[in-house]
């Protein structure tokens, strides 16, 4: 039996109180239209590039004001959210890029630290040195049992290394999480090809929610929030224009029939070096 999801794409700025009501909203109305789980976002809290006006709004987890009024929205609705990534004060000082999974009593079911930085510099004349401020996460992380099946969890560079979704593979995931704040260069590039080959090659779904438009720290991202499905075909696409609410069906049966079709996991064989 098919499951319903909802994918928020949202224009996340640089008042984490705004993007805590913009996130609990979404929750509910996303609870309210049937779906038993939201994805949401990469940096669903707070996406400024200005990191000495971002310095006090990022605190440890346990002091999150926008992860707790997810946790009490997903409580109150009774319904799961993928938090796509909070800024998460770590005890050494650094910052982590993480991803939650929280279940419908409003306790943390999962948690993933992004693992590959973005340290980039564009043709357009972008530039971004990601790991500057934020420690990369050491563990690949999957959880069972949520609506969609086993869940395997990345954030946004992570798309670009096959390894990790290879490990994902290996860990037999129903469907992948790819939350997103993509630059526009990029993503007109490479953001349906690599989404569409990361959903083949795990023969899994791909739910890639993504900030979209114009943002307040001045930054433009691509949007198009993506559900792909195991054979590579995309049963959603949000577009690259306006923020708002998507929903998507999660079929199991999509997931066996094409693992039969081309059975390239139980195929698969370590390569020598």
């Amino acid at each position: 039996m098919s499951t319903r999801i909802a994918l928020l794409q949202m224009t996340a700025g640089i008042d984490p109180a705004a993007n805590a009501a913009a996130l609990v909203a979404a929750v509910e109305r996303a609870a309210g239209e049937g779906a038993a789980m939201l994805f949401t976002p990469e940096m669903s809290g707070l996406l400024d590039k200005d990191r000495a006006r971002a310095t006090p709004h990022i605190v440890a987890e346990a002091a999150n004001p926008v992860l707790a009024a997810v946790r009490e929205a997903a409580a109150g609705q009774g319904i799961w959210v993928a938090l796509g990534s909070l800024a998460v004060a770590r005890e050494d000082g650094r910052w982590a890029n993480r991803s939650f999974v929280i279940a419908p009593d409003g306790t943390i079911a999962a948690r993933y630290d992004k693992i590959h930085m973005f340290d980039v510099q564009l043709a357009s004349g972008e530039a971004w040195r990601e790991s500057a401020a934020y420690a990369p996460g050491e563990s690949v992380v999957a959880v069972d049992d949520t609506p969609v099946g086993r869940l395997g969890l990345t954030v946004c560079y992570d798309i670009r290394f096959p390894a990790l979704f290879e490990a994902l593979g290996r860990h037999s995931c129903d469907a992948i999480a790819i939350p997103a704040a993509f630059t526009v260069p990029t993503g007109r590039a490479h953001w349906h090809l690599l989404q569409r080959a990361r959903a083949v090659e795990a023969s899994a779904y791909v739910i890639s929610a993504a900030q979209v438009g114009e943002h307040a720290d001045g930054r433009r991202t691509y949007g198009h929030s993506l559900v792909v499905d195991p054979w590579g075909e995309v049963v959603l696409d949000m577009g690259g224009e306006a923020a708002g609410l998507g929903f998507a069906q999660i079929d199991p049966r999509r997931i066996f029939d094409v693992r039969a079709q081309l059975p390239s996991l139980a195929n698969r064989r370590a390569l020598l070096t």
